[in-house]
């Protein structure tokens, strides 16, 4: 880092990425910035720089030392931070600590037996909560929270002809037990993570399987929907076009040509047609166009469905406006996984079981292609790409009608 670009860096005060520290700073107390920003998109500790963006500098001796020391002694798992010292004007010098983001998350500060996790938010480096530290361990793949029970959903409550449909039809078993056999489907579902034995000796439907294949989600999981709306103009309004709640299995249910019965999927596209098509006279035949492909938008709302955040309890959103279509799927990217990384290819699905049972039913093809086939399909459609923006809790996609406005 040259002193300039550390001089910008205090010159925008902290935020999200940038903590200031006195020289005096304890180590416990670097250790929680450390964690934090770990525990978040990465960030960097300036030491030697006041609160107001005043330079102090720094005078401890063996700095790094005491830095590492500091990290390595009280930060679980293990991070390596990069140091570096920039003289910033005669006789003051400011230590930069940077940290990446984690890949073993969630990260602690350990003090004695007691683990203490953190994470920024803002300018701040705050104790996580229970639903945050969950969202780390999922980001992390320790844990998959689509595995996990959701009380009440048994499997009465599956849409068992679709759920038969899917392993004759699609999984191509042999046999199959009768719907009235209730303990050999808990058995068979349980064996695909589409159910769970719980401690108390009930057998519950997963997230997975809940969502998949449940005649009604929300009931027993909130938020397992999508809120589809049409406006007239550029931004939401009360008064909307079209507007209506999709609570359904994710998955249609299978026969040999085409489905029999439309699926969460089916039941969105068909609510966005009128809004992102219409009829053309060619010749002596109407021919459908559609505004934005139909096949982009299919695959932005699997990507909303099949990798959103359960940790979150909202709906993936669905808007129409005058000049663009947004999906919005609740939860950021996980883990290390970047727009860039996305536009390569790279894949990390946060949601294996749905993502395989999607794979399953023919929703995907490759793991790794939604985005580049959107990219692709837009280009070829109307000169324009998707934008595709991450915020803390969610990541929209944006598809343009024609060129965007310029910013």
């Amino acid at each position: 880092m040259t002193r300039s670009e550390l001089l910008e860096i205090i010159a925008n005060r902290e935020n999200s990425g940038v903590e200031f520290k006195r020289d005096e700073i304890r180590p416990e107390q670097l250790a929680k910035e450390i964690v934090a920003f770990a525990n978040f998109k990465g960030g960097r500790v300036l030491i030697g720089v006041e609160k107001d963006g005043a330079i102090s500098g720094i005078g401890r001796p063996q700095l790094e030392e005491w830095v590492m020391n500091a990290v390595f002694g009280r930060v679980t798992p293990q991070i390596i931070p990069y140091y570096e010292e920039i003289e910033v004007e005669a006789g003051k010098r400011v230590a930069v600590v940077s940290v990446e983001r984690g890949v073993n998350k969630p990260y602690a500060v350990r003090d004695g037996e007691r683990l203490d996790f953190f994470i920024r938010v803002g300018s701040e480096s705050r104790r996580a909560d229970r639903d945050t530290l969950r969202r780390l361990f999922q980001a992390s793949e320790n844990i998959h929270f689509e595995t996990t029970p959701v009380s009440g959903a048994t499997w009465e409550h599956f849409d068992q002809t679709r759920v038969r449909g899917y392993f004759q039809l699609v999984r191509r078993f042999d046999e199959l037990p009768d719907n009235q056999d209730h303990k050999s489907w808990e058995h068979l579902l349980i064996n695909n993570d589409y159910m769970l034995a719980t401690e108390h000796g009930k057998v519950v439907a997963t997230v997975a399987g809940c969502a998949l294949f449940q005649k009604q989600p929300s009931r027993f999981l909130p938020a397992a929907g999508v809120n589809a709306a049409a406006f007239r103009g550029l931004e939401k309004e009360y008064d909307s076009l079209a507007r209506e709640r999709f609570d359904m299995p994710m998955v249609a249910l299978p026969r040999k040509r085409h489905p029999a019965a439309n699926g969460l999927v089916e039941e969105v596209l068909a609510f966005v047609q009128p809004y992102s098509s219409g009829e053309a006279l060619h010749g002596a035949r109407r021919i459908r166009q559609w505004i934005y492909p139909k096949e982009v938008i299919r695959e932005a709302l699997l990507n909303g469905l099949i990798h959103r955040d359960w940790t979150i309890p909202t709906d993936v959103e669905l808007a129409i406006y005058a000049d663009r279509l947004e999906i919005v799927s609740p939860g950021a990217l996980p883990n290390t996984v970047t727009v860039e990384k996305m536009r390569a290819g790279v894949r990390v699905p946060r949601n294996p079981i749905i993502m395989r049972t999607m794979q399953d039913c023919g929703y995907v093809e490759a793991m790794g292609m939604g985005v580049r086939n959107m990219i692709r399909g837009m280009l070829v459609h109307n000169g324009t790409e998707p934008d595709f923006i991450e915020t803390e809790d969610r990541f929209t996609v944006r598809l343009w009608r024609v060129q965007k406005p310029k910013e």
